[in-house]
């Protein structure tokens, strides 16, 4: 029997999935998780303990030889932006800061005043936003942290770090690079111009890889340590790019959200979007396994999240799809609005913003939920004709994937509100991608087609028809 392990990092929480393929079906198991968050140092800054992060994937690994289920490769994929530098002797300078930190606030000016918002854009394809690893590193820049960039010798994302320490190799992956905000969206490589007028050293950049390759063996002390040899190997460790991998079928005609605490919903293209009209609508292109994803970063279910955390959450979701289909509440928020984006009561937030405008203030736990799916699935569908009128394309479905495809309340509000089938599953889309590349690069599969044929016979993907298509 072929294992594959891949460990997928959230900001939250982490997990290690362990996958074998059996009768043309795909076997997965949870086999270890751990918790995660960022911290204060003693500075006040937010920063990733990377050496207890190194442990857990190594006891994840661990667990998998007391299972006596020794896989044959392990990936890693993790959220984008956030990145360690390595200096001369290969160890890391300083903390690896979370993008969640504040430091960045007075770096955007600093770079605006030597490279526009525009034309970064136009460069990068990539939407500005303070945690971009661009702005992250011209902190640097103006602080106390400048030698910490002059001992540099490498720069590597999280996952290539990860994998670094698994490995000894050095090896940048190309979809978590493109977060960055430093990928040149033509070329493909890191772009040296921009580099150059921030005063950033070249050196610490080092030549991108696409996903599904094999970095290299386990170092003898991690493979002595966890308890068996192993390949590891670059997946699209930007998690996006792992869920849209998963998609269980072609997305050439098709929305995808990614959906989860955030939703990241948009389309894979054969190039970046570069227009300025692409670039006012808050269109990103992300690097994906094979094309672009050129997505919108929205509102996903942290609304909802919050509102069952202050209820101590005694409700399920499911449970709260439930009572929203029973509320008869008929208020609608604008879910981007910033006043929902962190606030310290959630629902003190929507019944401000419902009595601001005269809307109708929510009693019970089923009218907070139902406000927001609705809300959700009036976002989507925007977003959806926002899309169509960029491309000058029409798109006959959305495909759900992530933790969000089993909301089956909001699936089906989705349907109604865009008027289009919704395609919902599979749920672990993330780590299923990650499985796609180790199973590419070990040969397992000729290619993601045929992956993607192996996540159509495992998993129920839930079709939801509009009742506007029936009329």
């Amino acid at each position: 029997m072929k294992y594959y392990l891949a460990v997928d990092f959230g900001a939250s929480s982490g997990r290690h999935i362990l996958c074998h393929a059996e009768n043309e079906r795909l076997v997965t198991e949870e086999i270890y998780r751990f918790e995660n968050g960022a911290a204060a140092n003693i500075h006040g800054t937010l920063c990733w303990d990377i050496d207890r992060l190194f442990g857990e994937i190594k006891t994840g690994m661990k667990r998998c030889a007391d299972a006596k289920k020794i896989p044959v490769s392990v990936g890693i994929d993790t959220w984008g932006v956030d990145f360690v530098l390595v200096d001369k002797n290969g160890r890391q300078i300083g903390d690896a800061v979370s993008y969640r930190d504040k430091r960045t606030e007075k770096s955007m000016p600093y770079v605006e005043k030597i490279i526009s918002g525009s034309e970064l854009y136009m460069r990068t394809g990539i939407q500005k936003a303070a945690y971009n690893t661009i702005y992250q590193l011209a902190s640097y820049l103006e602080s106390d942290n400048a030698k910490q960039l002059e001992e540099a010798k490498d720069l590597l994302m999280l996952p290539d770090y990860f994998n670094y320490l698994l490995t000894g190799v050095k090896m940048s992956e190309y979809t978590e690079a493109t977060t960055s905000g430093l990928v040149n969206a033509a070329t493909h490589t890191w772009d040296v111009e921009i580099i150059s007028k921030l005063g950033l050293p070249h050196g610490i950049f080092g030549e991108i890889h696409r996903p599904a390759r094999i970095v290299g063996m386990l170092k003898k002390s991690v493979s002595e340590e966890v308890g068996f040899e192993c390949k590891v190997v670059m997946t699209a460790s930007h998690d996006t790019a792992s869920a849209i991998m998963a998609i269980p079928s072609d997305t050439e005609n098709d929305i995808y959200i990614s959906s989860g605490t955030w939703s990241l919903m948009g389309i894979e293209a054969e190039k970046a979007a570069l227009s300025e009209k692409c670039m006012h609508s808050g269109l990103s292109n992300e690097g994906g396994y094979n094309r672009i994803n050129c997505l919108k970063n929205i509102m996903g279910l942290w609304m909802i999240q919050q509102v069952r955390h202050e209820y101590d959450d005694r409700y399920s979701f499911a449970e709260l799809c439930d009572l929203a289909e029973k509320s008869q509440i008929d208020s609608i928020v604008d879910c981007n609005d910033n006043a929902f984006l962190s606030p310290k009561s959630m629902r003190s937030a929507i019944d401000k913003y419902c009595e601001a405008r005269s809307l109708q203030k929510p009693d019970t736990v089923g009218d907070y939920a139902r406000i927001i799916y609705r809300s959700l699935a009036k976002c989507y569908a925007e977003c959806a004709k926002q899309i169509e009128s960029l491309t000058g394309k029409n798109y006959g479905a959305i495909h759900i994937i992530g933790g969000g495809s089993n909301a089956g309340y909001l699936n089906r509000l989705t349907a109604e509100a865009s008027g289009k089938t919704v395609y919902a599953g599979p749920a672990e889309a993330t780590a299923l991608g990650n499985i796609a590349a180790q199973m590419i690069a070990c040969g397992d599969v000729k290619n993601l087609s045929e992956f993607k044929q192996l996540v159509a016979n495992t998993f129920e993907i839930r079709i939801i028809k509009s009742e506007r298509m029936n009329k």
